[in-house]
């Protein structure tokens, strides 16, 4: 293996997402043969005592890759960490998957929003599929304060301006209209901060509740069986692995069907 970027050997061993690596190391967290080093230094695993928190990261103990959809509830933050101490993401997964398996979630959900969320220790595809170059589809269930009428519903699809830059057309129809709230259905290829719940501000008709339902063809109720009950987690069918890793226009991926990540 050649030298490369320590965030980058981070992510791919599983040790925590791209981003939090970097955090990692700006912290002072992370040690090459007993020297704290800095962002952008590279290493060699094969050849390089690489220590996170005093503790060695050896490539023979590699995790096994972990890919998980999950139905976040509401009130739970989509991160690793947090200094309010609110509910996490990964405080809904067993002790044996919390904790020493790298697994963070891909992209987040407001903590008020709920819905499909993929977890992975796979930095990799990490990184990938949060690249702005690279798009998926999420859909969502959009329940709005009152009845957009056709015209607010087309300027959505068109795209409105949101800090200077337009946003990307969008597939939006109406579901059901109740006395004072309209659910729609919206489908993104984007994924601008809180971008659903800004650009319905703008338009004058505020989000009530807002849930996603799917991640490209990966969802929460796929068409052969049930629906995944909010705070559940699912291991991504072989499939749905393949689908991610062809988005992004990586080459291969080894997807064991009996691998370790099949039988949580």
């Amino acid at each position: 293996m050649s030298d490369e970027r320590l965030q980058k050997i981070l992510a791919q061993w599983g040790i925590a997402s791209r981003r939090l690596a970097e955090q990692m190391i700006v912290a002072g967290r992370v040690r090459v043969n007993g020297k704290i080093v800095r962002l952008g230094e590279k290493a060699n695993p094969d050849r390089d005592l690489i220590q996170v928190d005093g503790v060695p990261v050896k490539p023979t103990e590699r995790p096994a890759k972990v890919y998980l959809l999950l139905n976040k509830p509401a009130g739970v933050v989509s991160t690793c960490s947090d200094p309010r101490a609110r509910s996490k993401v990964l405080d809904l997964l067993p002790p044996q998957l919390r904790s020493g398996q790298g697994i963070h979630p891909v992209g987040r959900l407001d903590a008020d929003s709920t819905g499909a969320l993929l977890l992975t220790n796979d930095g990799k595809l990490t990184f990938c599929l949060t690249h702005p170059r690279h798009s998926i589809a999420k859909t969502y269930q959009v329940w709005v304060s009152g009845d957009p009428p056709e015209p607010i519903l087309e300027a959505w699809r068109q795209g409105i301006i949101l800090s200077g830059r337009k946003t990307l057309p969008a597939k939006v129809k109406v579901i059901d209209r109740a006395q004072d709230q309209t659910l729609l259905e919206v489908i993104l290829s984007e994924g601008r901060n809180r971008q659903i719940r800004r650009t319905a501000e703008q338009l004058g008709y505020p989000v009530v509740r807002l849930h996603r339902t799917a991640i490209g063809p990966i969802q929460l109720q796929p068409p052969a069986g049930p629906i995944l009950p909010p705070g559940c987690y699912r291991p991504l069918e072989d499939a749905e692995i393949i689908y991610l890793w062809n988005l992004v226009n990586l080459t291969s991926i080894s997807v064991p069907v009996n691998s370790p990540e099949h039988s949580i």
